[in-house]
């Protein structure tokens, strides 16, 4: 695992985005690249983030309002994220209120709300 500008300390002080970059590249070290090959078997791509890209990707294809290029400004409006559900668990919401009638911070609380209730997914990030 690259540990890249974070340590000890990082962690002991409770810097937020320091330890969650650290959990989310132990993630990709070790769970995420074997995973996304196994169920993307054809997949010839051999960076985990990319891999992870591509299957969000194939995911959301089927929602023309989502475009996800890259793990930043892909997610600010709330639709990828929500489409990300949506694709997986339909049942849960109508895709069309959401894209419809609410604002970006409404649509990633939204996301956010059934993740925790509905997946059993803990909030992580604040949409502010």
């Amino acid at each position: 695992v690259d540990l890249v500008n974070i340590g000890s300390t990082d962690i002991v002080d409770g810097n937020h985005k320091l330890t969650l970059g650290l959990i989310w590249n132990i993630i990709l070290h070790w769970q995420v690249k074997n995973v996304m090959k196994n169920i993307m078997a054809g997949l010839q791509q051999t960076n985990s983030e990319k891999i992870l890209l591509s299957w969000v990707r194939q995911s959301t294809r089927n929602y023309p309002q989502v475009n996800v290029i890259n793990f930043t400004t892909s997610w600010s409006d709330g639709l990828a994220l929500n489409a990300l559900i949506h694709s997986h668990r339909p049942d849960l919401f109508d895709w069309n209120s959401v894209v419809c009638q609410q604002s970006a911070t409404q649509r990633l609380e939204h996301a956010f709300n059934i993740a925790k209730y509905h997946l059993g997914i803990e909030k992580l990030l604040d949409p502010e």
